[in-house]
């Protein structure tokens, strides 16, 4: 049976939703998929659409949903259609609702940059050298069992979040003493969360397409696209 994948993107044109979410579209679709890409998240109130929905691939940093759209997805989750993304395209999306950061888990609060006296105005400010550090969960489980930890130069994710999600893996910002917090902050990089009998999958990585295309990222993404789908 040809299982369907819903590709939902928009937003912040700075994280390059269309050419990120295109790298993956074709996986997808060699994995046996039905893809369908839209750019309207008022998709997620159509509950014949989402019935028949086994995968949403979200990439729509910030913007705004309404209560009925949010209600939508949640049910959809709830009954078993998986939910997966990178960045802000899941971590940074819909600020202004608590019902979707609940079934996320996990909110962007912050990318600390360089130093002040080593910004030079662009974006690179905010690249810092860092590791994705895999936890002793992430060894064992399916999405990032026999990889390694991987050193990036790009954003780094400092994540709110809470104890229902399953961390695979996570990057410690330092203490600086530029900085007003005072002992390092590890915050989850990677992590999948059951929802009912749905599941959800964030990869914090993938600020513009090179991250996501770094072989490491990839393939804990893919992987992650395929543990979310719906599995019965």
């Amino acid at each position: 049976m040809t299982r369907r994948a819903l590709v939902v993107r928009g937003g912040w044109e700075g994280h390059s939703p269309r050419e990120a979410t295109d790298l993956f579209i074709p996986f997808l679709r060699d994995q046996g998929f039905e893809v369908r890409v839209t750019e309207d998240v008022e998709v997620y109130a159509d509950a014949d659409v989402m019935a028949g929905t086994d995968l949403v691939l979200q990439c729509v940093t910030m913007a705004q949903i309404s209560g009925e759209a949010v209600a939508g997805l949640r049910a959809a989750v709830e009954a078993g259609t998986g939910l997966a993304g990178w960045h802000g395209g899941i971590a940074d999306s819909f600020r202004s609702s608590s019902d979707y950061l609940q079934l996320v888990g996990g909110q962007f609060a912050s990318h600390p940059g360089k130093p002040v006296g080593e910004r030079a105005g662009g974006a690179a400010d905010n690249f810092l050298p860092h590791t994705i550090e895999l936890t002793d969960l992430g060894r064992e489980h399916e999405i990032t069992r026999g990889l390694d930890d991987v050193a990036l130069v790009t954003e780094q994710y400092w994540v709110l979040h809470d104890d229902l999600i399953d961390v695979l893996a996570t990057t410690t910002h330092p203490a600086r003493d530029d900085q007003p917090w005072h002992r390092p902050v590890t915050s989850p990089a990677v992590w999948t969360r059951r929802w009912g009998a749905g599941r959800v999958f964030v990869a914090t990585p993938g600020h513009a397409v090179d991250v996501l295309a770094e072989p490491t990222i990839r393939t804990i993404v893919e992987r992650g696209l395929l543990w979310a789908s719906r599995t019965a």
